[in-house]
């Protein structure tokens, strides 16, 4: 069974930092892409990150650009996104999800396995 698990969200003060960890199980995923994406409360799903298993290409969406940093260890085939800076505004549910190879990174309808999602509040 395909399975994608999110780790590490939480409560933090604007300013502080989260790691993110989302463990994929059941198949080989090195081809995929891997993105993660969030929806906060009353707004749609968005684009945060992707990464390529494969050679580590990356994109990430102007809001986070410079505060985030996602990454990928292959031996424990989990995908990490390191959130610095955080703000108020990054408070949402946080999605990782995989896509098959060439898939446009910021298009959520191309990903076809998501995990449960992880909540990451930041207060002020």
């Amino acid at each position: 069974q395909v399975q994608l698990v999110e780790s590490g969200g939480g409560l933090v003060q604007a300013g502080g930092s989260l790691r993110l960890s989302c463990a994929a199980s059941g198949r080989t995923f090195s081809s995929y892409v891997m993105g993660w994406f969030r929806q906060a409360p009353g707004k749609e799903r968005e684009f945060v990150a992707a990464i390529t298993w494969s050679h580590g290409n990356t994109d990430y969406a102007d809001s986070v650009k410079g505060r985030f940093t996602i990454s990928r260890d292959n031996a424990k085939n989990t995908v990490y996104l390191q959130m610095n800076s955080l703000k108020r505004e990054d408070t949402a549910v946080y999605y990782c999800a995989a896509a098959p190879p060439g898939t446009y990174f910021r298009s959520f309808t191309e990903y076809d396995t998501w995990g449960q999602g992880t909540q990451v509040t930041v207060s002020s």
